[in-house]
């Protein structure tokens, strides 16, 4: 029951599934292709390397912000950032993620966003 060949892990936090990019190329299929709209995205802050990761939000609720702050602890621990005490981290809903014309794998553009802090753990369930 490997993952590999999956562009995303897959771990799920209080029912909601959390995919979290492997790499450049694999964020941007993640961010334009697989999340949806009303999805919440995050992505650690300030421009530091690291995984795009999408909270599926299929029935359109306000995704609780305990699961808002696991989603963020994984992307600051799938980041450049991992060693930091605290991370800050930005998340939106998916709609508001866009992709400047000619920007290289992985670069994105926020229309709107909200910052959480969080120290980067790794999610339970998570394969490396």
């Amino acid at each position: 029951m490997g993952s590999k060949g999956r562009p995303y892990r897959t771990v799920t936090v209080e029912g909601f599934e959390v995919l979290i990019g492997r790499g450049a190329e694999d964020n941007d299929y993640l961010t334009f292709d697989v999340a949806k709209p009303h999805d919440v995205w995050l992505h650690v802050a300030g421009g530091t390397p690291g995984s795009h990761v999408v909270v599926r939000n299929p029935d359109r609720v306000e995704v609780p912000r305990s699961v808002v702050e696991v989603a963020a602890a994984a992307a600051a621990w799938y980041s450049k950032a991992r060693g930091a005490p605290k991370v800050e981290v930005h998340f939106c809903r998916a709609s508001e993620v866009s992709k400047p014309r000619g920007a290289p794998a992985g670069l994105v553009e926020l229309s709107r966003y909200k910052s959480v802090k969080v120290k980067p753990v790794a999610p339970a369930g998570a394969t490396d």
